[in-house]
């Protein structure tokens, strides 16, 4: 909304700036050819004037991108190396990770070998057991 206001109050000040020229060239107190080379000396300097103005825009602009540029490049490095840290610590905790889980599978292995040879020994006793019990002669006593 102020932007419309900005550029009809603009329109209007153009507007009325034209109609004050005319009017004052029709009241001026020269003769033609020199209300023509003023008319033309103020272009020229108008068109001058433009040409500054624009190149100043156009330095401004110009400086305002480079440092755009430069902001981007300094985050776009702040977040290559936030990435990078990342990075480590998730290979760092996955090695940890690692390790404690080929600790826990040695120690499963571990715990097994020691039942199986608890259950193999057991086996062993009771063949044993079996065997002695069924080779030693019976007696009886009457």
């Amino acid at each position: 909304m102020a932007e419309d206001n900005k550029s009809y109050g603009l329109a209007w000040f153009l507007a009325g700036l034209g109609i004050g020229a005319l009017v004052g060239i029709l009241y001026a107190p020269k003769s033609g050819r020199e209300t023509r080379e003023d008319i033309a000396t103020g272009a020229r300097e108008g068109a001058d004037y433009l040409r500054a103005r624009t190149r100043e825009a156009a330095e401004n602009v110009s400086a305002i991108v480079d440092r755009g540029k430069e902001q981007i490049s300094a985050f776009v490095d702040r977040s290559k190396e936030q990435m990078s840290d990342y990075a480590d610590r998730g290979r760092e905790v996955v090695d940890r990770g690692r390790a404690q889980w080929e600790e826990f599978v040695e120690r499963g292995k571990n715990l097994v070998s020691d039942q199986s040879n608890r259950v193999t020994a057991a086996v062993d006793a009771g063949r044993q057991a079996y065997k002695s019990a069924n080779t030693e002669p019976e007696t009886h006593e009457f």
